[in-house]
């Protein structure tokens, strides 16, 4: 980034600026180079105000918030990444209809905590999910049958040539871990979002997320992970077809194919993303040589390598 740029971030941002930082902080599997400027925001205006000017600045940027579904090249981002903290979370429980309006990143996990001890249900799922609002209402995140879009009410977009706008889920468009924001890769930003809910007792509701959560434990590993790494072909299970084509366990440098589920690679220790990428290359050719499948990704690979 040219040195005049950097300058102007700085007048621009001041201490919320970062400069040539590693992204390896800011992602969940500990992966990823050095952005040129990180920004931090803290409120949905602060994140609407920051991505304004950088679209007049004409300089590229991406957002993190948990960092759940993203892998970062070695050589990291140029341009701006914006590290989403704005977290405000409201519960709407006096109308006929319950609900809860969050910033996009405040966590799911927050929320459905939150949800659960004010009486209020349809969130269980949603407390085993790492990551961020933005990052669940982008993918449409979903676990125990439960997932984004059956939750969601409207998402409040920023567009770049339209400006504030709210869309109602339909407006969505939401397939598996897919929405129309993920697929048209519109200049649009995810600035906060409203679900709705359901009431009931405090008690059953925290039993079902610990019950959730403790199967969530048995069936998938600890460690840095991206979460699941491929989606599930029509019919079958990508971790399964893994699993079959021999690579439970298989690793490259610190990468590792886990030898609990085989749809999450974990990072062993200081884990380069050349070696995580190599191990996607790697089981992506073996299941397609040896069963046909094309797996296709539910992370997004990012940055310069």
């Amino acid at each position: 980034m040219q040195t005049a740029t950097l300058s102007t971030l700085r007048e621009l941002f001041g201490d919320r600026l970062q400069e040539n930082a590693p992204l390896s902080g800011y992602t969940s599997a500990r992966v990823g180079g050095p952005a040129d400027a990180l920004v931090f925001v803290r409120s949905a205006d602060e994140l609407a105000a920051t991505a304004a000017r950088l679209w007049e600045m004409e300089l590229p940027f991406i957002i993190l918030g948990g960092g759940t579904n993203v892998l970062v090249g070695d050589k990291g981002m140029r341009g701006v990444v914006i590290v989403n903290r704005a977290r405000l979370v409201r519960f709407d429980t006096k109308s006929e209809r319950p609900s809860v309006r969050a910033e996009s990143g405040a966590t799911l996990n927050t929320i459905a905590q939150r949800a659960a001890r004010l009486g209020l249900s349809g969130m269980e799922w949603a407390a085993t999910v790492p990551g961020s609002l933005g990052g669940a209402v982008y993918g449409n995140a979903g676990a125990f049958d439960g997932d984004i879009a059956g939750n969601l009410i409207s998402v409040e977009i920023l567009h770049r040539q339209r400006g504030g706008e709210v869309w109602p889920v339909e407006k969505m468009a939401y397939s598996y871990r897919s929405s129309l924001l993920k697929r048209e890769r519109q200049p649009a930003l995810i600035l906060a979002a409203t679900l709705e809910l359901g009431r009931g007792e405090t008690s059953a509701i925290q039993a079902k997320m610990k019950r959730l959560s403790a199967r969530r434990r048995s069936t998938q590993p600890p460690g840095a992970s991206m979460g699941s790494m491929f989606k599930n072909p029509p019919g079958d299970f990508a971790g399964r077809l893994i699993e079959a084509a021999g690579l439970k366990g298989k690793r490259i440098g610190n990468a590792e194919i886990s030898p609990i589920h085989a749809n999450f690679f974990i990072n062993l220790g200081k884990t380069n993303a050349r070696d995580m990428k190599a191990l996607i290359d790697l089981a992506r050719k073996t299941v397609f040589d040896k069963f046909g499948v094309l797996l296709e990704l539910e992370i997004e690979v990012i940055g310069e390598w």
